[in-house]
């Protein structure tokens, strides 16, 4: 049996604390729960030897995350690559900039394959025999293939006018995928529904505890690969907000177990400005969400109108020091083009919303031109390429003839020395 290190579940508000058990909320205050840790026994149990020495996967950090077991699900998922982007720095002005890749991470290429790994194992642990998960696409993909790989029945219940790319991503799977007629919000509404119905293991939902506390793996990622340095500034997309509440999480947790020193540094959340509760908030100075009834982005994945984690998001950007900022649809596809063409790195909407906002964000002042600035990608561009198809051009035909060759550059001004 693997040493404990995860303690109890704990209210964000009260800070009562609760049994390890399927349950997301306080019943005194309706604060959300999350996993409370033995730090001095994680301090002695572990350091930077120990895990650099263990298999290149998230799980190099298993004692910061909530199980009792050791992993079962998702062994390979994480430690995606830290890219030095020198050609995008120079495209943008800046002296040192890094891209935090999840578009490769495994095995369904988007960093929710962290968060369902966590949640599947805990899941295993406490008996479920069926799981499930509310959905804007990339969780129900992870859902779908790491429950499969598990051997358990799983149900993806989405909006139904999702990106094919992401719905044929479940389907292949053999998962259950239920198409909603409307937005996320009431996707997920109904899923509290079903999870105190049926009883089955809903990872964002009874299970969100344990499956939020994934996300804490890139940003222990990121400072093992910065050098063990936690990173001036990070840009994180917002869609519930939980991805980087959990970066922060993380790198307060790495200085709490000695595994970096205390050093100064900002979180920036990146939204779509057809879906931004989460930016509009921050930028007005205040605490309240403002639901958005009806999001209107091609950046489907962030569509979540009223964010679970949206103050809390608020909280640590304004902790930080750090800022908020909105992308139009155009600036989120100029975006994407920029990405691919100077880095080789194709992201999807997302990512052209983490890429768009930096850029406003360094237009500001706000993203210093001489720090460190870390952008996280959180999916890959091929599971959503219909937002791009439209705006890339299209390949030019000629028949396997070197003269029509010839003749094409030169009529387009293309031609150089063939020597």
């Amino acid at each position: 049996m693997a040493e404990e290190f995860f303690s109890n579940l704990k209210c964000r508000e009260c800070g009562r604390l609760y049994p390890k058990k399927a349950i997301h909320v306080c019943e005194f205050d309706f604060g959300p729960l999350e996993a409370a840790y033995d730090y001095d026994k994680i301090k002695d149990a572990i350091s930077r030897k120990k895990i650099e020495s263990r298999p290149q996967s998230m799980w190099r950090y298993r004692e910061l995350f909530p199980i009792d077991e050791d992993p079962t699900v998702g062994l390979q998922v994480g430690f995606t690559p830290l890219v030095k982007a020198d050609r995008l720095a120079k495209a943008l002005g800046v002296k040192e900039l890094y891209v935090k890749n999840d578009a490769v991470n495994y095995p369904t290429l988007s960093f929710k394959d962290r968060v369902v790994s966590v949640a599947l194992s805990r899941a295993k642990e406490l008996g479920f025999e069926t799981v499930a998960c509310a959905s804007t696409g990339n969780l129900a993909n992870s859902v779908a293939a790491n429950a499969a790989s598990a051997g358990l029945p799983s149900y993806v219940l989405i909006p139904a006018d999702l990106e094919q790319g992401k719905v044929l991503n479940s389907l292949v799977y053999g998962t259950h995928v239920i198409g909603i007629h409307g937005p996320y919000d009431q996707v997920n509404r109904l899923c509290s529904e079903i999870a105190g119905k049926y009883g089955w293991g809903f990872v964002n939902v009874n299970l969100r505890p344990y499956y939020a506390e994934g996300s804490k793996s890139m940003g222990f990622e990121i400072i093992e690969q910065m050098g063990w340095q936690i990173p001036a500034h990070t840009v994180v997309p917002m869609a519930s907000g939980s991805l980087l509440t959990k970066i922060h999480k993380a790198y307060q947790e790495a200085v709490k177990v000695g595994l970096v020193e205390e050093s100064k540094f900002f979180v920036h959340g990146a939204q779509a400005t057809g879906c931004g509760p989460i930016s509009e908030a921050h930028k007005n100075g205040s605490d309240l969400i403002k639901p958005v009834q009806k999001p209107d982005t091609i950046a489907k994945s962030l569509a979540i109108g009223t964010p679970a984690d949206g103050y809390y998001a608020v909280r640590v950007m304004r902790e930080t020091e750090g800022s908020a900022e909105a992308a139009t649809d155009q600036e989120i596809i100029d975006a994407i083009k920029l990405l691919s063409e100077t880095e080789g790195i194709f992201a999807e909407t997302a990512g052209g919303v983490t890429l768009a906002c930096a850029q406003k964000l360094i237009a500001s002042g706000k993203l210093p031109k001489n720090e460190p600035i870390v952008l996280c990608i959180t999916g890959n561009g091929l599971k959503t390429a219909e937002a791009v198809a439209d705006h890339i051009g299209a390949p030019r035909c000629i028949n396997p003839s070197l003269k029509e060759f010839d003749a094409m550059l030169s009529t387009s001004g293309e031609l150089v020395n063939s020597n």
